[in-house]
């Protein structure tokens, strides 16, 4: 029972930090598409340095409530039930 707390505890440490890593380099993403969208839009000539900032921070709360940012969180979820039915069926089946 100890050896089954442990692997929960360290696959749980492991998956935050691929689920950090993962969530920051999403976002990285979307603020470099935000930035390209700006001036391939032409926004850039007549806005200020403030306008674009605004931009940006406008797409990335619309990235905070989209559907792709809540599909990271299968980072937790695939893993623990593959590992939940590879237990199972080694041991029932």
């Amino acid at each position: 029972m100890f050896a089954f707390f442990r692997l929960f505890f360290m696959g749980f440490i492991v998956l935050t930090i691929i689920y950090v890593c993962l969530s920051l380099y999403s976002r990285a993403v979307r603020r470099s598409k935000l930035k390209a969208q700006w001036q391939i839009e032409g926004l850039d000539k007549d806005g200020s340095r403030d306008d674009r900032e605004s931009y940006i921070q406008k797409g990335l709360e619309e990235y905070d409530g989209s559907v792709r940012r809540k599909l990271i969180l299968g980072v937790y979820i695939v893993p623990t039930v593959l590992v939940a039915a590879i237990i199972y069926l080694t041991n029932f089946a």
